[in-house]
């Protein structure tokens, strides 16, 4: 009980400096967040893998659900859905920020999830285009009245088409056109709680096993597994929620794996938007392809990495 306690006590000590800066993070999103502006048409066009790649990277849960929507609407091409998958990494850059150890990391992350989401993106359309597959996309339609101009008030409203109910994001709530203070201060603090409480039980666990083997003993089994790490890893990522993110960032934080191992399974991680597409079973053989290519070409970014000791 003593150890427990010990475990616990340095778990929420390790957790409590994130949570202002989770939160301050989460403000500054959704205040930012109106400016982001994006054409619509263009995610369609020749520069959609582009374009998709660089909309992932915004560190909100819904994006690459909505992607999802808009692939099987015929919006946009399948190399901008993997691109946009690629480049997602739900909570992870937020939890980098709010880390003095994590802040020096992102903007290597974020290089290599562009570049591989782009290089992904633009080899699945040429390849599709070599063998005479590739997709024409449909023009998006104009909606009469106020036409959207941000970033999230366009992949909402395509997302949103055909829908009765609303659900703008993966937690399974709509946070469009709420009250300001709901909006810029209760969502983000719910968010940066829900974060806050996956960080403590990653800490939590990972200082339980360090405690039990040893820490020279674990840190020579994980540098003996760093080519190893990757395989599991991306399978922890393909898990559809933004815990798994969470978990993966935390446990490089806390030196549980390495930089590729971690890079491999943000990759892999594509928040809920495998769901959507699972959802459409006729489509079966396609989503266990898309899955299947996901996960591969993911570990073989994070060997790569983890060739590069760092």
């Amino acid at each position: 009980m003593e150890h427990f306690l010990e475990l616990f006590i340095h778990a929420v000590k390790e957790t409590l400096p994130f949570l202002p800066w989770l939160l301050l993070i989460y403000i500054l999103i959704e205040l930012l967040e109106s400016k982001a502006n994006l054409q619509n048409s263009r995610l369609g066009g020749k520069f959609g893998p582009l374009i998709g790649s660089a909309t992932g990277l915004i560190p909100q849960c819904g994006f690459s659900v909505m992607a999802s929507k808009l692939y099987e609407q015929k919006y946009i091409t399948l190399g901008t859905l993997l691109a946009i998958f690629f480049s997602t990494s739900d909570e992870a850059f937020i939890i980098l920020l709010s880390s003095k150890e994590g802040a020096v990391w992102v903007l290597p992350m974020l290089a290599i999830k562009v570049a591989v989401g782009i290089a992904v993106g633009y080899a699945v359309d040429g390849v599709l285009k070599c063998f005479g597959r590739a997709q024409v996309c449909a023009q998006m339609p104009e909606k009469t009245g106020q036409t959207p101009s941000t970033v999230k008030d366009i992949f909402v409203q395509r997302y949103l088409e055909e829908k009765e109910e609303e659900v703008v994001c993966s937690c399974g709530k709509s946070h469009g056109g709420s009250e300001p203070w709901k909006r810029y201060l209760w969502y983000p603090l719910f968010h940066a709680l829900k974060v806050a409480l996956f960080i403590f039980l990653v800490n939590f666990v990972l200082e339980g096993i360090v405690h039990l083997v040893g820490r020279d003993a674990f840190s020579a089994f994980m540098e003996r597994g760093r080519f190893v790490q990757p395989l599991i890893t991306c399978a922890i990522g393909l898990i559809p929620n933004c815990a798994s993110s969470v978990v993966i960032t935390e446990t490089f934080l806390s030196g549980g794996i390495t930089f590729g191992s971690c890079v491999a399974g943000l990759c892999a991680n594509a928040g809920m938007g495998y769901v959507v597409l699972l959802r459409n079973t006729k489509k079966w053989k396609r989503n266990l392809a898309l899955i299947a290519i996901s996960y591969g070409l993911s570990v073989l970014v994070g060997v790569i990495c983890n060739c590069f000791p760092v």
